[in-house]
């Protein structure tokens, strides 16, 4: 059985045992979380479609790490003009191991 939820702005299709980076959310490592908006549900041959979220549908996990992932480097340039800017970016973000599907 597996479900696309929704976090953090984005969608994600998820099933039981597996685990997903998704944006940083509050909690400590070993916390259980349960997501509620859950924007489809499928699996053994039948689906069911929220209209926005799937009634009585729930995905719990437990989140597994809290970190941040690799640098990524801006460089803005513009020829001719002698401008040079270089910034770099360290994403925060939040590794759940998925649960249960229901």
């Amino acid at each position: 059985m597996f479900a696309v939820i929704k976090t953090g702005g984005k969608q994600y299709l998820v099933s039981s045992g597996q685990k997903i980076k998704i944006e940083k959310i509050e909690g400590k490592e070993g916390d259980k979380v349960n997501f509620k908006d859950v924007l489809l549900l499928a699996g053994e041959g039948n689906a069911k479609i929220g209209n926005p979220n799937v009634a009585g549908a729930s995905v719990s996990g437990e989140i597994v790490k809290q970190a941040r992932s690799k640098k990524v480097i801006v460089f803005k340039y513009h020829s001719k003009a002698r401008v040079r800017k270089t910034k770099g970016h360290r994403q925060y973000f939040t590794e759940v191991k998925i649960n249960d599907v229901k």
